[in-house]
């Protein structure tokens, strides 16, 4: 039997279309048992190789004289085999693909309509009259002497077939829109398959060369949808792609252009060739610059454009509902990335995408200080960031760093709004539990005295005089719990002295010498300002006092655009013994936070030192 023969009677298309088929469902039934693409692979090559060995064997038969029922048989099976790959597997593995599941519920039911319409097309083929040569050798067995009078019921099947196709295919635009990062990379995998097998079938029926080229091409199919569920991130697969679609786009368009070019410059009597060909040449770059930015658009989104691209990007961040989330997805969109982040410090503002491996850290800088870091996800493929896309993420991170700046501001203001609000609460209780465990009962006492006293000043006037003694020591105590109270919302030596003077006075209860230098009148300071100095300030050196081993303090107070306070002292060499962290030193970094200020706590060049920073304007 001749090549030619063999390709005639689908024993080289279907033996070659079956192993290529097996190879891969193998591969896929070995590391993905449990999805459906890699069996549904299997049964279409089993479909197809049993037609390639029917067609194969009945040959044979013919040519050694086999029996007329086991030639029969032969073609029966053969030509029963085959249509199950194109009517049941290739739309369901169309269906199923990448992860061997339909791309919603709602699908499902495309998959029982072809399930129970399969047999349509099988029938049409294995049931024809024809075979695969005249005479009854040549003839199954299940054939319909009446196909022919049913033109209209196969008509609708081949309908229903090319229905099916379109179906799952729109299945997957719906996956590719739909999906992340690595579902779109494996569907690209599976357009290149495409694109190469059309552009071979194209090229053989322009050249009218023989079945080779088919042959070749049409495994690529199964081999990569084996290569995208399995390998997917093998390549880039987006440059592939683009390359692919640009060169085969050029192709067709220098050829269509040169046919129609000899044929115009022929029928015009303006010469050979030569013309067309130079015309050709002088449009032929401007037309790949135009046909590469169309398909970058498509593949690599704007990154190319960095105008459109910031444009796009920079409209989320005007947009105060997704607010960073936002920015980072529309950044995924924009430049096609599997992935990108925002980070300050060690809190992730917002991310988007599953990150890959190999990751990308822009630094976002703020008024000469990093505030945070944008990271990308590099594509499948890529070891560094390519240079159209740092163009982007170059220009993108004067804004960025401006919106993450704000962010954090803007979380510090809410965490701060929150810790006032306990500690106002928390005073509350405080004066509340002060009032009703201390001075309730204290003037409750008050009062019982004062009627005992009254009821026995006539008949023992010297009991009465030892309970309005005990009556006067009691009020004398709830007046220093009054006192205390009063105390703690406010110093009143501040309003009577001023802050110098009511620090003066603290310091001289002080088992140290103290020092006390400001710059100028402090008279002017803010209340909230004067309170958390003074507060500051006798915290400080009650912890010189105590912990220290100090015999000395010197205390500065300096006002700019903020109150500058200072407290030193000579309590070692500096190694800062009593400056450990504890409830005190908390507090003096609490009560300068609380203002939007900074208090640094720690040893100085003789022994411990105090420097705290308050804003002069105090949002209320």
């Amino acid at each position: 039997m001749g090549f030619q023969a063999a390709v005639d009677t689908f024993i080289v298309t279907n033996g070659a279309i079956g192993l290529s088929l097996a190879f891969a469902g193998v591969l896929l039934a070995w590391k993905r048992p449990r999805n459906l693409v890699g069996w549904l692979m299997l049964a279409a090559a089993v479909t197809q190789a049993g037609t390639a060995a029917g067609a194969g064997l009945w040959a044979v038969g013919m040519a050694y004289g086999w029996p007329e029922g086991v030639l029969r048989t032969l073609i029966t099976f053969a030509l029963y085999s085959w249509p199950w790959s194109i009517s049941l597997c290739l739309p369901l593995i169309l269906l199923f693909f990448p992860d061997g599941r339909p791309p919603s519920p709602r699908w499902a039911w495309l998959v029982y309509v072809t399930v129970l319409t399969a047999p349509l097309f099988v029938i049409e083929m294995g049931a024809s009259p024809s075979g695969l040569a005249p005479g009854p050798a040549g003839t199954g067995y299940l054939t319909l002497p009446f196909h022919d009078d049913l033109q209209v019921l196969w008509t609708v099947t081949e309908i229903r077939g090319v229905a099916l196709i379109l179906a799952a295919l729109a299945g997957l635009v719906v996956r590719y829109r739909r999906g992340g990062e690595q579902e779109r990379r494996q569907l690209l995998w599976l357009l290149l398959a495409v694109l190469l097998v059309a552009a071979v079938m194209l090229v053989w029926g322009v050249l009218e060369t023989g079945p080779a080229l088919i042959l070749l091409a049409i495994p690529l199919i199964p081999i990569a949808v084996a290569v995208a569920i399995l390998r997917h991130g093998l390549l880039d697969i987006r440059l592939v792609i683009s390359r692919t679609v640009l060169y085969g786009l050029l192709t067709a368009g220098v050829v269509g252009a040169y046919a129609l070019l000899v044929a115009v410059l022929g029928s015009a009597g303006l010469g050979d060739s030569v013309i067309a060909t130079v015309l050709i040449a002088v449009a032929f770059n401007p037309v790949r610059v135009w046909l590469q930015r169309i398909v970058d658009r498509l593949l690599y989104g704007d990154r190319a454009d960095p105008a459109r691209a910031l444009s796009r990007i920079g409209n989320r961040l005007t947009d105060p509902a997704p607010g960073l989330a936002g920015v980072v997805a529309a950044l995924c969109e924009v430049l096609r990335l599997p992935f990108a982040a925002l980070r300050s410090g060690e809190v992730e503002r917002a991310a988007h995408g599953t990150a890959p491996e190999l990751l990308h850290t822009v630094p976002l800088i703020y008024e000469g200080g990093r505030v945070g870091e944008l990271i990308i996800g590099l594509r499948p493929g890529e070891n560094a960031v390519a240079p159209a896309d740092a163009r982007i993420l170059e220009l993108l991170a004067v804004p960025l760093a401006v919106a993450v700046h704000a962010t954090s501001l803007s979380a510090e203001l809410q965490h701060n709004r929150e810790r006032i609000v306990v500690a106002r609460e928390d005073e509350r209780r405080r004066l509340r539990r002060d009032l009703h465990d201390g001075l309730g009962p204290t003037l409750t006492g008050v009062v019982y005295r004062a009627d005992a006293a009254g009821n026995v000043i006539a008949e023992d006037p010297v009991r009465a005089k030892e309970l309005i003694l005990m009556l006067r020591s009691e009020l004398t105590a709830a007046i220093a719990d009054i006192r205390r109270l009063v105390y703690g919302l406010r110093p009143p030596s501040l309003d009577e002295l001023g802050l110098v003077g009511a620090l003066r006075q603290q310091a001289e209860q002080m088992s140290l010498t103290v020092s006390i230098r400001a710059s100028e009148d402090l008279s002017a300071l803010p209340a909230a300002v004067e309170v958390a100095a003074y507060r500051i300030v006798t915290e400080a050196l009650t912890n010189v006092a105590r912990h220290a081993g100090a015999s000395s303090a010197q205390v500065d107070l300096t006002v700019r655009d903020r109150l500058r306070i200072e407290v030193r002292d000579n309590g070692g060499n500096g190694d800062g013994g009593g400056w450990r962290p504890g409830v005190g030193l908390r507090s003096m970094r609490e009560r300068a936070e609380e203002l939007g200020g900074t208090c640094r706590i720690g040893p100085g060049p003789n022994g411990g030192c105090v420097v705290a920073l308050i804003p002069l304007a105090v949002t209320p």
